[in-house]
């Protein structure tokens, strides 16, 4: 039987009532506990770095989850992470980074009720993770959230209530479990080489989002605050030519200082294009601007993140164009 690892962060999955609310107060043994089947399929060892809301989590945690998946990763076949589904898909997003090029399946869940509820989902979605980790076909960073397998880098949660909370954006889900096998849409061959860890994220990136009527002195806070800049702009992407030019004006000089920007979109689906209009051409006249293109928001922010550790300028602009887990194309 494989050998699993599961990494505890918290999350609804691991929420008991309080007074305050639903908050994260079930052990790593106590969510074993409610899927004894799991012993028929894999072996499995839990730790638990930290026990929170999702909300909470955020770079510091995602380097330390990789960190212990480096640790651990000769002695074990897979990892399963339980987390809260707010934050999940930035989360695999950023390992998507941090663990590169594994031949081992790094498999996120979740639920959207506790498992201790009487209708939860919880059980079943732990159930599943588990079960795809031990697949023998099974390998990279994954989210396995109610019977659909995604890619790290191409899920967002779109439901906050419902058990479907998460979409594969543009790209299909890669596989759904049935009956507690897995039914693969897209086969990958599993990578060669050995796998790459990375230790370091950069924090200083922020995302900007675009309402009608943005002032451009939002710069003022940004220029000395941020190394990268994920703007959200409005349908297939650009900036607005108000208040003489000052966006184009202002970002111009942003890159223009050895920072990066990205543009993307606020539209879920089908990503930006910024040859479509003027109000996006005229971009390609301020410097080192990105395009995310069909990424989607979480993978663009942790890539920048990633990316920026080690790199500026054009390097980072090209770092950033290759496809890494089919997050761009």
């Amino acid at each position: 039987m494989k050998n699993i690892l599961m990494i505890a962060t918290g999350g609804t999955i691991a929420s008991k009532e309080t007074s305050g609310g639903l908050a994260p107060a079930i052990s790593s043994d106590e969510l074993l506990a409610c899927v004894p089947e799991v012993a028929k399929a894999c072996n499995v060892r839990a730790v638990q770095p930290f026990n929170l809301d999702s909300t909470n989590v955020y770079a510091p945690h995602w380097l330390k989850i990789a960190r212990i998946i480096e640790e651990n990763y000769a002695d074990y076949d897979g990892f399963v992470v339980t987390h809260g589904t707010d934050t999940m898909a930035y989360t695999a997003a950023a390992l998507s980074y941090l663990v590169q090029n594994i031949a081992k399946p790094v498999v996120l869940t979740g639920s959207q009720k506790s498992v201790y509820s009487r209708d939860t989902d919880a059980r079943k979605n732990l159930s599943d993770a588990f079960l795809f980790c031990a697949d023998g076909n099974a390998h990279g960073v994954r989210i396995v959230f109610d019977g659909s397998v995604i890619l790290g880098t191409r899920a967002k949660k779109t439901r906050t209530r419902s058990f479907n909370a998460f979409s594969s954006i543009d790209f299909p889900a890669i596989a759904v479990m049935r009956d507690g096998k897995p039914f693969y849409y897209i086969e990958d061959a599993k990578p060669v080489g050995g796998p790459r860890f990375y230790h370091a994220l950069n924090e200083r990136v922020f995302v900007l989002k675009m309402i009608p009527g943005l002032n451009a002195d939002i710069f003022d806070y940004l220029d000395s605050r941020c190394d990268g800049l994920v703007i959200e702009s409005f349908g297939a992407g650009g900036l607005p030519n108000y208040q003489n030019d000052a966006f184009f004006t202002r970002l111009a000089k942003f890159v223009g200082a050895g920072k990066t920007a990205v543009l993307s979109t606020q539209a879920e689906h089908e990503g930006s294009s910024l040859d479509k209009y003027a109000v996006g051409r005229r971009l390609r006249a301020c410097g080192n601007v990105l395009e995310a293109r069909c990424m989607t928001l979480e993978a663009a922010v942790t890539k920048l993140m990633w990316i920026l550790s080690f790199a500026e300028g054009e390097e980072a602009g090209k770092i950033f164009n290759t496809p890494i887990e089919r997050d761009i194309f």
